[in-house]
């Protein structure tokens, strides 16, 4: 069944979700840990190949483009392109799986790496085929590295794979998991994003085209050279097509990574996570980069870039954070601001200074301290788009929403109340290293 047949609009989603193919990434396993090498192979199969047949590189390319498979880690950028360029450069290319999940809420990768190893290990070979590259470098996050390295020994054991397949602990830090960050970890152990030219697809690991794919990508990626295009656009809808890991948190009675067909509605997705555990009042959608929007706004929309663009969010990376009716959005955004000023690269003044100055700001408000919001927002506009990579863009995005629509909040919080009572965080924020939490 797909989604042409049964004449799915962008914004409906089956009643029935075990019958259009779910879990794809994520499948119910009786004994618990990650799935062995032969394990994953009696579920999926052998993985097709390409070898050194650039007619079948060319015809996998084109499968992947035919799926409609968009980047997992929250860019949304067609796969297809992203190979279609790395393929067309002359010089030997390198494949990177971004398993880095710097994002303190996000659990996705993390859990994708620890059950379903083999699953993206697949992708990162099978990507390396189609663009002709015989290095696939792994990038994970430290709590699932032995479960990495145990699954690539057992391929090794097996000698399974046409590549050579590097495995590396990925930084800490926010930043760390940005693509050309993470090509710059991996060659110099620093993980320093930017945004200038040259791109990675003509320059990046060792100045040679490299593909940086987010681990639940190659997943996919995995699981179309195996099954087609048809098959993924089973589920989803017709303009995204597939399924998406999402991290549902905060107000939700089992907080869990869940597996979602791409268009489900919001509310049916707090469901997945036992339904919310006190009255939700907006969702921060998107992850610390995303959008904040009101609960009753968003609760019937489906989880897709066309069900959420009219309210200005996006999926992004996957993070569904719910805010209870007890919490306070601005201490909620103040706390979070502060952090994401902290994780700055200091590589220019937007983001050391701004970022900075901005999260006074916040901390002001939030604390009913006196504040200005014309200057808080001037602030915002001076530093947008001016920063040496997209990690100011990312915070003003997520303020921006936040004065926007905890406005009547404002208010209060000049007249010295808060409309918040919760005593605990709702979304988390590491310690920095040296300090208590």
């Amino acid at each position: 069944m797909n989604a042409a047949s049964t004449g799915l609009s962008e914004l409906t989603y089956p009643a029935l979700r075990d019958s259009v193919g779910l879990p794809r990434l994520l499948p119910d396993r009786a004994a618990g840990g990650p799935a062995t090498y032969f394990e994953h192979l009696a579920r999926h199969g052998q993985l097709p190949g390409c070898g050194r047949d650039l007619r079948r590189r060319r015809q996998l390319i084109e499968t992947v483009e035919q799926a409609g498979l968009t980047g997992r880690g929250g860019a949304g950028f067609p796969t297809a392109k992203k190979l279609a360029a790395v393929a067309a450069e002359r010089r030997r290319p390198f494949v990177i799986a971004n398993g880095t999940e710097g994002e303190p809420a996000s659990a996705k990768d993390k859990v994708l790496m620890a059950r379903e190893p083999h699953l993206v290990l697949d992708g990162a070979v099978v990507a390396a085929e189609m663009i002709g590259a015989r290095r696939a470098v792994i990038v994970v996050h430290q709590a699932v590295r032995e479960i990495v390295d145990a699954a690539a020994a057992e391929r090794r054991s097996a000698a399974a794979d046409r590549v050579q397949i590097e495995i590396v602990t990925a930084a800490d830090g926010f930043v760390a998991g940005e693509a050309s960050a993470v090509v710059h970890w991996v060659a110099d152990s620093v993980a320093t994003p930017t945004r200038t030219p040259p791109r990675l697809s003509e320059r990046g690991l060792d100045d040679r085209p490299t593909l940086v794919q987010n681990v639940e990508t190659l997943a996919h990626l995995a699981l179309i050279a195996r099954h087609g295009a048809p098959w993924f656009r089973g589920i989803g809808t017709l303009a995204e097509p597939g399924s998406t890991l999402v991290t549902l948190t905060g107000a939700v009675r089992r907080p869990g990574v869940h597996e979602v067909e791409i268009g489900m509605p919001l509310a049916a997705m707090l469901d997945l996570a036992g339904g919310a555990s006190a009255p939700p009042a907006a969702l921060l959608i998107g992850g610390y980069f995303g959008t904040w929007v009101e609960w009753d706004a968003v609760a019937g929309l489906p989880f897709s870039v066309a069900g959420l663009a009219s309210l200005g969010a996006r999926p992004g990376a996957g993070l569904v954070a719910a805010l209870p009716i007890d919490a306070c959005g601005l201490v909620e955004t103040a706390r979070v601001t502060r952090y994401l000023a902290q994780e700055s690269a200091g590589q220019c003044g937007p983001c050391v200074f701004g970022l900075d100055s901005i999260a006074c700001e916040l901390g002001a408000l939030a604390g009913g301290r006196d504040f200005d919001l014309s200057k808080l927002r001037r602030w915002l506009g001076q530093v947008d788009g001016r920063g040496a990579c997209n990690h100011p863009d990312g915070v003003v995005r997520m303020v921006r929403s936040a004065l926007d629509l905890f406005s009547p909040e404002i208010d209060q919080h000049t007249m010295g109340w808060c409309s918040g009572t919760r005593a605990s965080s709702v979304l988390p924020v590491p310690p920095r290293p040296g300090r208590s939490p």
